[in-house]
């Protein structure tokens, strides 16, 4: 009895965790390069898996929620390899890449240690599901059980909604603070210094950084030549350069020039910090980012992570110049 009391808990967990992951995944979408950066074959990295993806989570959280007996082991276990599969293509992106990141709930996030604690704990209530789910009814399955359980729904339902919360997604601060190119008035963004620290310009020369930014105003892009969801990035560059051309977009990366494989040794310069003191100064730990250093020596937005923000924020400084939106 006590066994049969306790079952559907793991059950419940994830049905909360695939509701959770599929909604945020419909909010926020990821992109082909995200799927690459993870590990996908280029043969399922297609838009329309990406769009279903989100949407085979939250059916299969209902299967699990509705159904018991055999049919709820079916849909336990299929959670399960579901899981596992997630586990494994996040291991193996940390260890291709030491900055990778995921979309695992939306968005994208670097993978650490706690990504992978976190995927093995669900691997793990996934497999104690799919044992105790087949004491529930074949139809209504934990949810049935889980009607006279109120006390023990209630409280998972609590766990739920707490990390609903935890996981939200904050502003971007591009949305909040706009440019200083144009000398506005930053109300709700935090000023602080450019850091005065040495960085390796693509033709060898080191410069210091808040000297660099003083001679223009300088729009950072940090991306890594082995990071997928740098590719889009870094093929926009161009087009940033071209919608601002107030500003100097360059492209931060970690190796130095002699052995990066995008060094530019001449304008546009590639800016190299192989010891991390622009993005530790900067708290770019993760690619790709972007920040904006004006021209008086002070931070002026950022930094953002991630494609989609990045593209916000350049929106955002051209906004704040030209009174309206990019064009299209």
């Amino acid at each position: 009895m006590i066994y049969f009391a306790f079952a559907p808990a793991p059950a419940l967990i994830v049905v909360a965790v695939l509701l959770v992951s599929g909604i945020a995944k419909l909010r926020t979408p990821d992109d082909e390069a995200g799927w690459a950066e993870l590990g996908v074959p280029a043969a399922l990295r297609r838009h329309w898996l990406m769009r279903l993806h989100p949407i085979a989570e939250i059916v299969l959280a209902a299967a699990l929620l509705a159904l018991g007996g055999v049919l709820g082991v079916l849909a336990a276990v299929a959670a399960t390899v579901l899981f596992a599969i997630y586990l494994v293509m996040v291991w193996r992106a940390k260890q291709r890449t030491p900055d990778a990141s995921c979309a695992c709930f939306g968005e994208r996030k670097p993978i650490t240690t706690r990504t992978l604690l976190r995927n093995g704990w669900l691997v793990v209530m996934a497999a104690l599901a799919a044992v105790g789910v087949g004491s529930t009814p074949l139809l209504g399955g934990v949810a049935a059980v889980a009607t006279w359980m109120w006390p023990w729904t209630l409280g998972l339902a609590a766990v739920a909604f707490t990390f609903v919360l935890l996981n939200q997604p904050t502003a971007s601060i591009a949305a909040a603070a706009p440019s200083d190119v144009a000398d506005e008035e930053l109300e709700d963004y935090l000023r602080t210094r450019t850091p005065a620290v040495p960085v390796t310009r693509g033709d060898g020369a080191v410069m210091n950084l808040r000297t660099l930014s003083m001679q223009k105003p300088i729009l950072l892009l940090s991306v890594s030549e082995t990071c997928g969801s740098c590719k889009p990035v870094i093929e926009r560059a161009d087009a940033y350069r071209e919608l601002l051309p107030e500003a100097s977009v360059q492209l931060l990366v970690r190796t130095t020039p002699d052995v990066s494989p995008m060094v530019s040794t001449a304008a546009p310069f590639t800016l190299h910090d192989p010891d991390g003191h622009v993005r530790d100064s900067l708290d770019m730990p993760r690619t790709p980012s972007a920040v904006l250093l004006g021209a008086d020596g002070l931070l002026a937005g950022g930094p953002v992570v991630g494609h989609p923000d990045i593209e916000a924020f350049v929106g955002d400084v051209y906004e704040s110049l030209h009174g309206e939106r990019p064009p299209a």
